[in-house]
């Protein structure tokens, strides 16, 4: 498992990058592993308001449909539309070139209270 110590993580195995104000979302490797081959994503729409810790699209595999939940909450700026044609890149590259979406922050600070690699190794490992 591939556990970059430049993004925060939730205990629903999603992955935030924060640039400025901005913070790019995807699913962790462990969460694609479980998942299997991504067939299909549900993106959200550019100009939504999503909210930490709620549903705001579905990732679709060969074994289940899985909610993704916001990590926090935002407007969101921008979705990876190369996930339309290519789903299988959250497989691939989960956390370069199979990121989800990209929310701009209304609460800097609820980054915080995310996961940071070790403690989310650690609670990944004790499942």
């Amino acid at each position: 498992m591939n556990y970059p110590d430049d993004v925060r993580y939730t205990r629903e195995h999603e992955w935030v990058r924060v640039d400025g104000d901005v913070a790019r979302i995807g699913i962790t490797d462990y969460a694609q592993d479980a998942l299997g081959d991504v067939v299909y994503i549900s993106l959200p729409n550019e100009g939504d308001e999503v909210e930490a810790m709620q549903a705001c699209c579905e990732v679709e595999s060969t074994k289940s449909v899985s909610d993704v939940y916001a990590p926090v909450s935002g407007t969101v700026e921008a979705v990876n539309a190369e996930l339309n044609d290519a789903p299988q890149r959250i497989n691939e590259d989960p956390y370069g070139g199979g990121w989800i979406f990209s929310v701009r922050l209304r609460d800097p600070a609820q980054i915080d209270g995310l996961l940071d690699a070790a403690a989310y190794r650690a609670f990944v490992e004790a499942q």
